[in-house]
């Protein structure tokens, strides 16, 4: 019997350009903003490193312990203004040992004047661990796409202007 992957997906509508989204998940600025994020290096080209740290929280999950750390992965796929394709991934929480290896796809599509874009992660580990991580990243995921939301739709002076290239 083949063992079937845990999966988190979710989608969320963005009156944004589709470059403008995909380049708030590479932009250090955005991920700071909308991802919390408290260092990262990201390079948007097959082979470039996806690298996003956070601070460590100060509460403990019961099975997790504290969260935070570092997600990491290889970008192998990029299509501007389109998707971008992480394998490889894993997360280093501060704590306890490595979740991985999961895939990290993104997809942007053109919906009137917003985009829809669509976050996929997957991993083919399985056990109450692996279960509690992708229970927890579900809320994460959706907390963050909605500040992803809010931050591309109330930008701020400084903010990217819609089409301009990461980093």
């Amino acid at each position: 019997m083949a063992v079937q992957p845990l999966t988190f997906e979710h989608s969320v509508l963005i009156t944004a350009a589709p470059d403008a989204v995909l380049s708030a998940f590479f932009d250090p600025a955005s991920l700071a903003v909308w991802w919390d994020a408290v260092r990262s290096v990201t390079v948007p080209r097959p082979l470039g490193i996806y690298a996003v740290e956070w601070q460590n929280t100060p509460f403990s999950d019961e099975m997790l312990g504290t969260l935070g750390g570092v997600f990491y992965g290889t970008v192998m796929e990029y299509r501007p203004r389109r998707e971008f394709f992480l394998a490889d991934a894993y997360w280093l929480p501060p704590e306890s040992g490595p979740f991985g290896p999961m895939a990290l796809e993104v997809s942007c599509r053109s919906e009137g004047p917003a985009t829809r874009v669509r976050v996929r992660q997957s991993g083919s580990e399985e056990g109450v661990r692996c279960q509690r991580y992708y229970a927890l990243i579900a809320a994460g995921w959706e907390s963050s796409l909605d500040a992803l939301k809010h931050h591309l739709e109330h930008r701020g002076p400084g903010a990217l202007p819609t089409g301009s290239p990461p980093g």
